[in-house]
């Protein structure tokens, strides 16, 4: 697998620091390198276009807004 690239997209909010830590552990637990980006810059999130916090994306592609995505969510959208 190429370089894997994942932003969490978020206010530094409760739903939106778990969520980045649901990726971390995701990755932990499928064995999985990636670069994991932490993005709070308002500026930067509406420029991807993500209406509802918080965003994940995988490779600069928005695969989920609005959710808080649990640990086994998260593995489904890497598998």
């Amino acid at each position: 697998m190429e370089n894997l690239s994942i932003k969490v997209y978020g206010s530094g909010c409760k739903g939106c620091q778990t969520l980045h830590q649901n990726v971390i552990d995701a990755l932990a637990e499928m064995n999985i390198a990636a670069d994991v980006q932490y993005i709070t810059d308002m500026q930067k999130i509406m420029e991807t276009g993500i209406m509802s916090l918080p965003g994940l994306a995988v490779n600069d592609k928005i695969v989920s807004a609005g959710k808080v995505l649990s640990i086994e969510e998260v593995k489904k959208l890497l598998a």
